[in-house]
């Protein structure tokens, strides 16, 4: 295995994050709120420690990467990369300590949108935009790892999309500059379009950039704690718009970029996402008008924009669902864990392994049905392959076991059950909110035990690296030559 050259690219991604650290520096700078050189010193230590990694590991530059250094350069690096991105929470404020720095650092990356901040209004606006920034760093990086790495690491039945157009042909890195090219030019246009319609539609300029940035990357992080009720209005229908948008297939958007329409709509995944948006929102609607006194426009809007937003793990907040009673939030808890569309910035199982379940059932219940019967299971109008059946059975057990374990080990920790089962399901689903007892009423989690904050990380993590990369680094034979 080459270690030279995962190290080599973390000190590229290194010297990245340093760079993307300099507009929050001009940010205090400009404010005066906080000093800039908390920034000076977060940036410049990431650099150095960066353009050192690369010079130490110059003798490593390679044009391919074997599957085994793409797993580990995958799971490597979204460990690795909050260390620097927590710096700023460490060396400025809200100068915590290095595991609530991390947490957040984390959550940020990982678009999860948790958060162990309260008072976030209150924090200097280059530390708003860091977190803003955290989360579209994210938000990028896991679609280019769910379009470059996952299909060629076949996890998850990823494999399936390696003729969607960008087949790696079991090379990760020759094709991955066009890709990512693509990619960080459809990342940018989106989000620049979402900052000028929030600001359209009257949301002040710098707090309609950072929760561009967020809503874009579906990360969730606002810039005051009542996140997104202080925007409520035609705002949250703008933002509902994005959000769902932001967790469809970028693949998609890059062909209507060239001028190819039918694929967008002809994506099975994207019709099943937007059908079963509108079914749980309908629903929701329904019950809420039945059990509430509230008018239909604003039960609406307040349900489209808190079902959309945890639908595709972003994470905003514009009403308290949990006052909605019993069936809303069992459908909050349902759509969290389906998640958006497969190489989107959503997360969660995604859209793509509900369909492949749903059809692994459909067909063992007509094999029942007629033993002698060939059936080719199909998603839309492509076979799937019974190694794509068999990545995602696997995807699903492994799944349901680590949230069942995060679930008993969070409630050891000492939290109230209800808070141990959203947590864990916030923290693998990376969706955002959790509910409980000992969560504050601005939903922060700082009263956490250190150890339930440490079992979050590791949830996230896991959660946003689709469950099956991390897990492969414990075996044995992973390492084995």
């Amino acid at each position: 295995m080459l270690y030279g050259q995962v190290v080599r690219v973390n000190g590229y991604l290194t010297i990245a994050m340093g760079v993307t650290m300099l507009p929050c520096l001009m940010v205090d700078l400009l404010t005066g709120q906080q000093s800039p050189a908390i920034f000076g010193q977060s940036a410049g230590l990431a650099l150095l420690i960066g353009v050192l990694v690369v010079i130490a590991t110059s003798n490593n530059k390679h044009n391919t990467m074997s599957i085994r250094e793409a797993f580990l350069l995958t799971s490597g690096t979204w460990f690795y990369l909050p260390v620097v991105g927590a710096l700023p929470f460490i060396l400025g404020a809200p100068e915590v300590n290095f595991l609530d720095a991390y947490f957040e650092a984390v959550s940020g990356m990982t678009t999860t949108g948790a958060t162990v901040f309260e008072k976030i209004e209150d924090l200097p606006a280059g530390t708003q935009l860091w977190r803003g920034i955290l989360q579209w760093l994210g938000g990028l990086g896991i679609v280019v790892v769910a379009m470059i790495f996952l299909p060629v690491m076949r996890v998850g039945g990823m494999q399936f999309f390696r003729s969607e157009g960008f087949d790696t042909l079991g090379k990760v890195m020759p094709r991955a500059p066009d890709i990512a090219r693509s990619l960080l030019e459809l990342y940018i246009l989106l989000t620049l379009v979402c900052t000028f319609s929030y600001i359209l539609f009257g949301m002040p300029i710098f707090d309609a950039a950072v929760v561009a940035m967020t809503t874009v990357s579906t990360g969730g992080f606002a810039t005051s704690d009542a996140s997104f009720a202080a925007y409520s209005g035609p705002l949250e229908y703008v933002s509902s718009v994005f959000m769902l948008i932001a967790s469809m297939p970028f693949i998609r958007f890059i062909q209507l970029s060239r001028g190819q329409v039918q694929p967008l709509w002809q994506d099975v995944q994207v019709r099943s996402y937007l059908r079963w948006t509108g079914y749980a929102i309908a629903s929701v609607v329904v019950w809420r008008l039945l059990h509430e006194t509230t008018g239909f426009w604003v039960v609406l809007r307040e349900t489209t924009f808190n079902i959309v937003t945890l639908f595709s793990g972003t994470g905003f907040a514009s009403a308290d669902v949990v006052a909605w009673g019993s069936f809303p939030l069992s459908v909050i808890f349902i759509v969290g864990l389906i998640g958006g569309c497969t190489a989107s910035t959503g997360c969660s199982v995604k859209v793509f392994r509900w369909l492949v379940l749903i059809e692994a059932i459909k067909t063992q219940v007509r094999r029942i049905q007629s033993p002698n019967a060939i059936l080719k299971p199909r998603l839309g109008a492509q076979p799937i392959p019974p190694d794509v059946f068999d990545s995602v059975i696997a995807f699903f057990a492994l799944f349901t076991l680590t949230f069942g374990l995060l679930t008993v080990a969070l409630d050891l920790t000492g939290l109230h059950i209800s808070t141990a089962i959203t947590a864990a399901w916030t923290s693998i689903a990376n969706v955002g909110p959790a509910y409980g007892p000992e969560v504050s009423g601005s939903g922060a989690l700082d009263a956490f035990p250190a150890a339930a904050k440490w079992l979050m990380i590791f949830g996230m993590l896991v959660g946003r690296l689709e469950v099956l990369s991390v897990f492969v680094l414990f075996t044995r034979t992973f390492w084995q030559d």
